[in-house]
């Protein structure tokens, strides 16, 4: 799917990272927006994609997209880029994002996505304030976060949707919700326009190997132990990267002011069951003389393990007429292969800050 957007400046946080890096790809193949990419280079960070969309498309891009290695505690140098950018969007993706680096170190995450996303609104709002009434007309920041917010989910309950309350459960998911109530806030007191998005598990190409399906992928590579949590029962909402970022390019071009949206992918797995998909396929596509199955073990469970995430995106399908166009069996299929194919670039990444 194409979706031209209607900005000539953006400013992407967390543009190194797995679902900034391929919203940028995405807008260099088929945008053309002058793109400014604010990063700070953290481990998970990774530029390969980036570089070979700009190599891919040098004759006309090489002067459209600039990086800045500026964490967003950084607040002048923040406010620097937003002169030089002169922004008509923002989509602010910068977030730290595991789970378990949480849990061992809050302070980190407290400081990335909510003192950070208090720089980077703030930010926004002085350059709002100088702009002129056309352009105001123009200017959006959309804010990116995660279902976590909502907190856990039976097995028979709802699915999360815009009006489930606040139920944060991990250091991580706390760090998230308070961003978000930032973000509502400076639309509400000063009038910043804004948008919000709440998406379920994103998998696809360029990941970082730490999250679940990545890790999976590279343990049973290298057959060694495959580490599934607890009795393997809990179940995510698994969606497609490039269904998420054509959902955050309707939003910023079509959503309302003030609004957030649900994203899901309709793709409620339980964890064994992703791991032993993984396994299966990989017995098909490099057979050994056993399944990679047997590389399955239980390891004890992370504290406070949410049960279960799921989205009802009926309000981006109705208002926006959007839908997760990526089936999971073949977005799995492929994302598998693509790792395959570029266990170089996984090795490269690990080794990097190992």
């Amino acid at each position: 799917m194409t979706i031209k957007t209607k900005f000539k400046n953006i400013i992407i946080t967390g543009g190194a990272g797995f679902i900034g890096g391929n919203l940028i790809c995405k807008l260099i193949n088929e945008d053309y927006a002058n793109i400014f990419n604010i990063d700070k280079l953290g481990f998970s960070s990774d530029l390969t994609a980036i570089d070979l969309a700009l190599n891919n498309n040098e004759m006309y891009f090489s002067h459209k997209y600039k990086l800045f290695n500026i964490d967003l505690i950084e607040k002048n140098k923040l406010n620097k880029v937003f002169e030089l950018a002169n922004p008509d969007l923002v989509i602010h993706l910068a977030a730290e994002s595991h789970v378990d680096r949480s849990i061992d170190n809050p302070e980190k995450f407290v400081m990335s996505n909510v003192i950070g996303t208090l720089n980077i609104l703030e930010a926004s709002l002085i350059h709002f304030k100088k702009l002129d009434p056309s352009r105001k007309k123009i200017f959006r920041f959309h804010h990116v976060s995660t279902d976590e917010v909502f907190g856990s989910l039976s097995e028979l309950s709802s699915k999360f949707d815009e009006n489930t309350k606040y139920d944060p459960r991990s250091p991580y998911s706390a760090s998230k919700a308070a961003s978000d109530h930032l973000v509502r806030a400076w639309n509400h007191t000063y009038n910043l326009p804004i948008s919000i998005s709440n998406c379920s598990n994103n998998y696809g190409p360029w990941q970082y190997p730490e999250k679940l399906i990545p890790v999976v992928l590279q343990k049973a590579i290298n057959l060694e132990k495959i580490p599934l949590y607890g009795n393997g029962e809990n179940i995510r909402d698994w969606l497609h990267v490039d269904d998420h970022i054509n959902a955050i390019l309707l939003i910023v071009n079509n959503g309302d002011i003030g609004a957030n949206y649900c994203i899901g992918g309709s793709n409620e797995i339980k964890n064994k069951d992703l791991i032993k998909m993984i396994c299966e396929y990989l017995d098909w596509r490099l057979p050994k003389e056993f399944s990679y199955k047997d590389l399955i073990t239980h390891v004890n469970d992370r504290p406070g393990h949410d049960y279960r995430y799921a989205i009802n995106s009926s309000l981006i399908k109705d208002d926006l007429d959007w839908n997760s166009n990526i089936s999971f069996k073949d977005g799995l299929s492929n994302t598998i292969d693509w790792y395959l194919k570029n266990l170089d670039w996984v090795d490269r990444v690990i080794k990097k800050y190992s």
